[in-house]
């Protein structure tokens, strides 16, 4: 038994220098070593890397406030020229749950063969052709590439607001803090190569410099999905969690493509309690909870409650929502709910509700096709203290176009 309990202390002692030994490997990476040589010191001493291990140096070192989004890209671009070809495979299971159609990462995976597919074999192509010669048959079709990059908003708004939250709920924080903000750096990217092709004024090298920029990152970020961020997940994540990531991703959506099929593992566990028919008294009247949650997801707007420690605590399910949401947010806090450059909106708003300085804030947007009025209230109790936040979102564009008066039936 002795010798057991030594094993086990050499083995904890080696897997903690070995740690020690990454993190002055990364940390050499941070302060702005050269890759190339940082990748040599690591080849020599390191060798292969386990998805623990990254998951870990992900939250010593990648989960830093106030990163300027220019060195979260450097520091991302660096650590992958050196996990290529070091991520140590885990186990080699024969019928895995993820390879089966319908489960999310056999989606999220067949969604990067196709904008794999696009990138290669159109946009890479169309920008050759735009190269030689920045005719509008060209620009077109380069234009008509990034149209359909733009779905790619879908693929990673699954990705931020599924396999995120469950990754928190691990103790995993280096996506969600920095992966969402390359997300966000890849979706800008797009947006201002379609701007820039739409009101094209000759300036060849910028398009073509932003579609390189375009394609090497769609393509880095597919790296690190299907190496790093799935093999994550799938490391930590139960079936259970992965039965109600499948259920959700419908309400986001799917880019380029979409599972043929629902996915139904072979044991589900998952038990969904059905709503009690019990009664809640109210001051002003009695519902069942049956008829509390219909009366609200019937309502022609969309509410979410945040409680007095920023958890989401409900929201309504309307038919017609103007945000995405799942119930993944169910338990999580507000500001992992948005990405990490609008952070700081929601910190400063729930400052000022929580020490009494406003009671309301509203801010009306254009969203695709709606005019939104969004409405945020703080909730206080009989004694004036803060008990959270009520988020109150409606398409007022059918609003404003009402004119003169109705007052009978149709």
């Amino acid at each position: 038994m002795s010798e057991i309990i030594n094993n086990r202390e050499q083995e904890t002692t080696i897997n903690s220098n070995r740690l020690t030994m990454l993190k002055k490997i990364f940390k050499d990476l941070h302060d702005g070593k050269n890759v190339d040589e940082v990748k040599a010191h690591f080849d020599a001493f390191i060798g292969k890397i386990t998805i623990e291990e990254i998951s870990k140096l992900g939250n010593d070192f990648l989960e830093e406030e106030g990163i300027a989004i220019t060195e979260v890209h450097r520091l991302y671009a660096a650590h992958m020229e050196i996990f290529k070809g070091a991520i140590q495979e885990e186990y080699q299971e024969i019928n895995r749950p993820e390879d089966q159609p319908g489960h999310p990462v056999h989606t999220f995976k067949l969604e990067n063969r196709e904008l794999d597919k696009l990138v290669q074999s159109k946009l890479k192509i169309h920008l050759e052709l735009f190269e030689q010669e920045d005719s509008t048959e060209n620009i077109y079709k380069l234009a008509e590439d990034i149209n359909l990059l733009l779905d790619i908003d879908k693929h990673f708004s699954r990705k931020e607001n599924l396999i995120f939250p469950y990754l928190e709920k691990y103790g995993i924080y280096g996506p969600t803090n920095n992966m969402w903000r390359i997300d966000d750096f890849i979706r800008d990217a797009i947006k201002d190569a379609k701007q820039q092709l739409t009101s094209y004024n000759g300036d060849k090298k910028a398009i073509s410099e932003a579609v390189q920029f375009i394609i090497a990152e769609v393509s880095g970020m597919i790296y690190r999905e299907e190496n790093i961020l799935f093999p994550m997940a799938l490391s930590h994540f139960t079936e259970d969690e992965w039965v109600k990531i499948a259920r959700e991703s419908d309400e986001i959506g799917f880019c380029l493509t979409s599972p043929e099929v629902e996915w139904k593992p072979e044991r589900n566990r998952l038990d969904e309690k059905a709503i009690s028919e019990g009664y809640i008294k109210m001051e002003t009247g009695i519902l069942s909870l049956k008829q509390l949650e219909l009366l609200l997801n019937h309502l022609p707007v969309d509410i979410t409650f945040i409680d007095q420690d920023d958890v989401v605590r409900y929201f309504s399910h309307g038919k017609e929502r103007i945000f995405a949401r799942t119930k993944a947010v169910i338990g999580r806090t507000v500001q992992n709910c948005h990405p990490p450059r609008s952070v700081h909106v929601v910190e400063e708003l729930l400052a000022d509700f929580k020490s009494g300085k406003k009671d309301t804030e509203d801010f009306y947007i254009k969203f695709r096709d709606k005019y939104v009025y969004i409405r945020y209230f703080a909730v206080r109790d009989e004694n004036g203290e803060y008990i959270g936040t009520l988020e109150f979102t409606q398409n007022i564009d059918p609003i404003q176009a009402i004119e003169g008066e109705k007052r009978i039936l149709e």
